[in-house]
Parts: C-alpha cells; sequence; structure tokens
C-alpha cells in the first residue's frame, strides 16, 4: 500500500472516530459534584455527580452521565431538551398539572423546552443524558 493511501486511511478513521462517541455509564474520571439550586428544592438533600464525556456545537450540545441521591427538586427545562436514560435506580416525575410517571433502569423520556415539575429521586438514579439548548 503506498504510503499516500496508508496516511488518507489513518486520517479517515481519525475523523470518523470523532464523529462516534461512546458513552462509558462508569466513567474513571473525577465527576463534577454539585447540587440544587435552593429555591428548587424541596425535600431531602440530594447530591449531584456529572460526567460529561462530549461538548459539541459551541458546547450547546452535551452529553454524559449523571447521578443524584434521594431527595425532590423543581425541574424546570426552560428552553432546554434533555433525553435520558435510566442505567440505575428509581425516580418520579410529575409534570406541573399531569400525573406523577415512574422511571427505572432500562427506562427513557424526554423532557422538552417548557417543562415544569417535580423531580423526585427516590432510589439513587444513574443516567445517560444528551441536553440540547
Amino acid at each position: 500500500m503506498a504510503a499516500a493511501d496508508l496516511l488518507r486511511r489513518r486520517l479517515h478513521r481519525r475523523n470518523s472516530m470523532s464523529l462516534l462517541k461512546t458513552i462509558d455509564p462508569h466513567p474513571s474520571f473525577a465527576p463534577q459534584e454539585s447540587g440544587p439550586l435552593p429555591e428548587r428544592l424541596i425535600s431531602g438533600d440530594p447530591a449531584y455527580k456529572t460526567w460529561v464525556q462530549d461538548a459539541a456545537r459551541g458546547e450547546t450540545v452535551k452529553t454524559g452521565v449523571w447521578e443524584a441521591t434521594p431527595g425532590e427538586t423543581r425541574s424546570v427545562k426552560g428552553e432546554l431538551f434533555e433525553f435520558c436514560h435510566i442505567l440505575s435506580g428509581v425516580i418520579e416525575i410529575t409534570p406541573d398539572g399531569g400525573r406523577p410517571v415512574i422511571y427505572k433502569a432500562g427506562d427513557s423520556f424526554v423532557m422538552k423546552p417548557g417543562f415544569v415539575g417535580v423531580w423526585k429521586t427516590i432510589e439513587t438514579v444513574r443516567k445517560i443524558y444528551l441536553t440540547v439548548s
């Protein structure tokens, strides 16, 4: 194989890999640790861990893993679109004016821009998320 062909294949492989991202459900790097905004806390003392694994389009698209300990908070999405896939744990989400919905390991859902409701973590939850702002 000619050197130019080999170089072209290596560049193609490198470029292809940058457009494909595998999300590690148990990342080995340290998470960002946080908690709810005080004005959104309803009950409990939930702690959050976030492992951002990719960002694109000027940081407007992010994906990674998020974990929360039990507690209850107001969820206000504003202009944010969020896809979630639950890896472990149990949560209950109650849209304002709606009925509670339980999500557990294996479940996926979307919270669209404008969503407002209550997020209750019943058992420590870990999810893969994708947000678009």
